[in-house]
């Protein structure tokens, strides 16, 4: 046993016997009762494997004992997860059947994994021996990347539930362990992490302020457009397509910007979620989990008034970054180019209200990460209106 949980098994048959028999390696995990569930469609718990190559995720109630999942060889792992931990076999050879199946153990609930290797003869005299692993602690990514590669575990580390944006999930997880390393503090990583990504995009958002800014000088002939197709929208759109053809503009430009984030806001939100380095990871002042939500609401007066909020009531008992988050997306839409539909911009208007309301509840980390975002965009926005406003009088 290693210090981080890791057991290696040593098996030896020793056949004192007149004629040969036959062995096969075994082992098998399993869990009694149904676990409480969290319940997030974007969370997997249970069931968990990785085989030629694919790793395998099945939910608790998708496996029974009258179909039993089989998997004839090619396995190299099978355990059972839950959010933050982690139980799985490791056979030394991928050339075994294993299994997922349920069952009933007395009156609660059997879950089990096993694996069976092949036979093998034992002659008279003989001895055999077989290597089996069973972890059984913590999904740590570093942790299971090193047993990976120590071991040649196919696709270890994907018990840590990265989802289908893996590939940007953990580069930013690995991203932000980094930065944490030197500077102690996975917030500040999350903060030098938004100026990275804001620095990356910044031409998109350059060419898209270039864009809206030509919408707007269109305006006149839109209206004019208006007028002479009345009630025809048909005609109305076409010559709004021939208007922007013409012009050289793309009417959707003003949200690339944001629409080119979203998988980006996505993963950090995976990462926040999923990860047990982010768990109980403190910021600054009141923050002292970043994988929570703001824990200083209105209701219980910024954390002065001890008071257990009824859930009803969760969705308004808005914490402090939560109102930063929204002051700073109403900031930042008055700094940005407005659009030209007046329905679309009073719905932009409810943004930072609904906005705000909807990430009440979500983790501190994220919350942050999209407040310092709208900070920078503001600040962003206002130095290109600045070096286009010289541009033009230098015209």
């Amino acid at each position: 046993l290693d210090s981080d949980y890791l057991f290696t098994i040593t098996r030896e048959v020793v056949n004192s016997g007149a004629s040969p028999i036959a062995v096969a390696p075994y082992g098998l995990v399993s869990r009694t009762g149904t676990p409480a569930l969290l319940g997030f469609y974007l969370l997997h718990e249970g069931f968990i494997g990785a085989v030629d190559e694919r790793l395998i995720e099945e939910d608790y109630d998708d496996v029974s004992d009258e179909q039993a999942i089989v998997h004839s060889s090619g396995t190299s792992w099978m355990g059972i997860t839950d959010k933050y931990w982690l139980a799985a076999l490791i056979p030394s050879s991928d050339t075994n059947t294993s299994r997922m199946v349920a069952g009933n153990r007395g009156v609660l609930e059997l879950y089990q994994v096993d694996t069976v290797g092949q036979l093998v003869t034992v002659g008279a005299g003989e001895r055999n021996e077989s290597v089996v692993r069973l972890y059984a602690g913590a999904k740590e990514v570093a942790l299971l990347d090193a047993y990976a590669e120590a071991h040649d575990v196919q696709l270890f580390d994907r018990a840590v539930d990265f989802g289908w944006f893996y590939f940007i999930t953990k580069p930013i997880f690995q991203f932000l362990s980094t930065i944490q390393s030197k500077v102690g503090n996975f917030g500040v990583s999350i903060l030098i992490l938004t100026v990275i990504v804001k620095l990356l995009f910044l031409p998109l958002v350059y060419k898209s302020y270039k864009s809206m800014a030509r919408l707007r000088e269109l305006q006149p002939e839109m209206e004019k457009l208006r007028e002479r197709a009345g009630d025809d929208k048909k005609r109305m759109q076409k010559g709004m397509m021939e208007l922007y053809r013409k012009n050289k503009v793309n009417p959707v430009s003003g949200c690339l910007p944001m629409l080119v984030q979203i998988p980006v806001f996505f993963a950090l939100y995976k990462v926040l979620f999923v990860t047990i380095e982010m768990r109980h990871s403190p910021f600054f002042g009141w923050i002292q989990d970043l994988s929570a939500p703001d824990p200083a609401g209105i209701l219980v007066g910024f954390g002065w008034i001890p008071w257990d909020v009824p859930a009803i009531l969760t969705i308004v008992n808005l914490g402090i970054w939560p109102l930063i988050f929204g002051a700073t997306m109403f900031l930042q839409q008055r700094v940005m180019p407005q659009p030209t539909d007046p329905l679309q911009k009073r719905i932009f208007g409810f943004f930072p209200y609904v906005f705000t309301l909807l990430l009440g509840g979500f983790p501190a980390g994220l919350v942050i990460y999209w407040s310092w975002n709208n900070t920078l965009t503001i600040i962003q926005q206002l130095a290109i209106q600045k070096i286009n406003s010289r541009q033009r009088r230098a015209k």
